[in-house]
Formats: C-alpha cells, structure tokens, sequence
C-alpha cells in the first residue's frame, strides 16, 4: 500500500467521531428525559421532546420527517429504559481505568491486583462509582474516552 493512501486511511479513522459521540448524548438524554419526566396525566410526545433535545444539542439538523425515535427499541422494548446513558458510561470508565493500566504498565501485577481487590471482589457490594474510585484514586474524567475517539 502506497505511503501516502495509508496515510491518509489513518488520518480518515475519527472521521466524524465527534458527531458520534453527540448523537450518543442525544439518545441518552432522550432516554431519560423520556422515562423520568413521564407524567401520564399529560403525556409529552415523545418527537417533541426530541426535537427539543436536538434543537439544543445537533450539530447536523434532522429533517422533520425523520422518525428514528418509533424504531429506537432499545429505550421502549429493550430493557433500557432510562438505561442508555450506560452504553457511553461503561465505555468512559473502561478508557480512564485503562489509563492506570498504560500509566503503569498493562502487565504490572500491582495494577491488576487493584482491580481485582477495588472492583471485581467487590461486585455490587457497594455502588460502581466508589469502586471505580477506589481503584483509579478519583473520579472518571472524560479525557481517556475523548482519547480513545482521536478527540484531544
């Protein structure tokens, strides 16, 4: 393969990320507005609420006649409701635990023996957030995933 094609084939690879990770952050918010602000004496219509999210938050405007929302099964049929947010949340603890692991070094035993005490043995016995704390010394930061998209 010509130099310059690869290249360029590298540089393509977060083509668009950004727009990815927005559109992500749309869905969640959808999601939770959707189930959280649920009021059955006065239903919001679900296209409104989305159209209000993606008035503040598009970057690329949608055409009023889109309705990904009726298809979007995960959040009415799935078992997510106001659950999507986890999809990104997971990916963002996995990329700043990850971290500690390239700060450290991947094959260090120290750092997989704090795994494994911090979160792994500790399961659900207390919630995800101290666990993770307990391990990465702080809270998640968004960097590491912003990395892992080619974003900094």
């Amino acid at each position: 393969m010509p130099e310059d094609l690869k290249g360029r084939l590298l540089r393509s690879r977060n083509f668009q990320k950004a727009l990815f990770l927005v559109r992500q952050l749309e869905y969640a918010v959808c999601d939770l507005r959707l189930h959280l602000e649920y009021d059955p004496e006065n239903p919001a219509n679900p296209l409104d609420v989305l159209g209000e999210i993606r008035s503040k938050v598009s970057v690329v405007p949608v055409p009023e006649w889109n309705r990904f929302l009726n298809s979007f099964s995960h959040i009415f049929g799935g078992g997510y409701a106001a659950g999507y947010y986890s999809y990104l949340w997971a990916e963002q603890l996995a990329a700043d635990a990850w971290g500690r692991f390239q700060a450290e070094g991947a094959l260090e035993p120290g750092t997989g023996d704090a795994l494994r005490k911090e979160i792994l043995s500790v399961g659900a016995s207390r919630p995800a957030l101290e666990s993770f704390i307990a391990f990465r010394g702080r809270p998640p930061e968004p960097g590491p995933l912003l990395k892992s998209y080619g974003l900094t």
